[in-house]
């Protein structure tokens, strides 16, 4: 299959091989005509001249035109090892009780510590750490389900109480008691900040931001949280808002903000990849769900995408149409073009 039968334009792909992409591996090859080997997108190899260049959907394709894998970059070795993660994925996700990392590597044929690795590099947690995430997030679907917290513990396949708070430590930010009873005992502190930008809702937990958003009144807190003691921000608070006002008015400088935001795996996994995007560069949405390790999930990262409460801090304003337009923008797309351009001009003034 050549590029012209791919749903990946030849545009992205040729543009991917260039820029050396890795988060394009996996969702073709690039074949090169004078030495009849194909390559990954990220292929460290000298780049041929584009007319000599042919892409393919996939590995198989571009064996049956005659080409051999190249052996600096070993596309196929690639394949093996992105199919093994996948298949794990789904086994972890089907177990009903934990399956340690040797019977994992069995089924794979591949020994333990080169699982370990390619999972990973690739997922960006080990198996066992996934399958706690998993874990998580099935006891919040049965939490929102109304179920009780014991409940939920057994039915998501914790062995103790204590095994799933320590696993919920620093996710939701709140006990699960608390979280399944929308904010219950909760104190949620906020301001109205102006900025260059229009005013800004910035709201605050004891664990960190909770919210950030544009041109939004503080009632809003009250929709996310509705049990929740929701107060203006006192003078304890005071220094951590400034920190965030002075974020936004400079998005492209770096900052160490504490955030308190719950969300699914999927969810959660989409932020901390829009937090590795570089100040002043962009991914589509494509990109973005290839680099958490979902390609062809554009739309649910996209959605993802959307659901994030805390703007500029989570900087999903970073992420632009597969065709280079701007895109939409919760806040509106005036204030996300001029987000971008604060950030290109902090790039340039080094």
């Amino acid at each position: 299959m050549t590029a012209q039968d791919n749903p990946i334009s030849e545009s992205q792909m040729a543009e991917a091989f260039r820029q050396r992409d890795r988060s394009w591996d996996g969702r073709f090859v690039v074949a090169v005509r004078t030495t009849h080997i194909y390559c990954r997108p990220s292929c460290p190899a000298r780049r041929p001249k584009p007319e000599n260049t042919r892409f393919y959907s996939s590995a198989e394709a571009a064996r049956q035109a005659g080409y051999r894998p190249c052996k600096r970059c070993r596309p196929d070795d690639f394949a093996r090892d992105r199919k093994a993660v996948m298949d794990v994925i789904s086994w972890l996700r089907d177990a009903e009780t934990a399956m340690p990392l040797d019977q994992l590597a069995e089924r794979t044929g591949y020994s333990p510590s080169h699982l370990q690795k390619i999972f990973k590099t690739s997922i960006g947690l080990s198996p066992a750490a996934y399958a706690r995430a998993l874990r998580v997030e099935r006891a919040r679907a049965e939490l929102r389900n109304g179920k009780s917290v014991s409940d939920a513990i057994y039915a998501a396949g914790f062995e103790s109480p204590s095994r799933f708070y320590e696993n919920m430590d620093g996710r939701l930010g709140m006990t699960p008691s608390i979280w399944r009873k929308g904010g219950e005992g909760m104190t949620i502190r906020w301001v109205e900040a102006p900025t260059t930008l229009g005013p800004v809702l910035i709201a605050a937990s004891e664990k960190g931001v909770c919210r950030v958003a544009f041109n939004t009144p503080p009632e809003d807190l009250t929709r996310l949280f509705p049990k929740a003691t929701i107060v203006e921000g006192d003078a304890d608070f005071a220094d951590l808002f400034q920190r965030v006002v002075a974020a936004v008015e400079n998005p492209g400088r770096s900052h160490d903000i504490p955030l308190d935001v719950q969300g699914t795996v999927f969810q959660e996994r989409i932020w901390a990849e829009l937090c590795k995007i570089p100040p002043g560069e962009t991914r589509s949405y494509g990109q973005l769900a290839a680099a958490s390790d979902k390609p062809g999930a554009s739309r649910a990262a996209g959605s993802a995408n959307g659901a994030n409460r805390i703007a500029v801090l989570i900087p999903c304003h970073r992420v632009i149409r597969a065709d280079g337009s701007i895109g939409g923008y919760a806040f509106g797309e005036e204030i996300k073009r001029e987000l971008l351009r604060r950030e290109n001009s902090a790039q340039d003034d080094g």
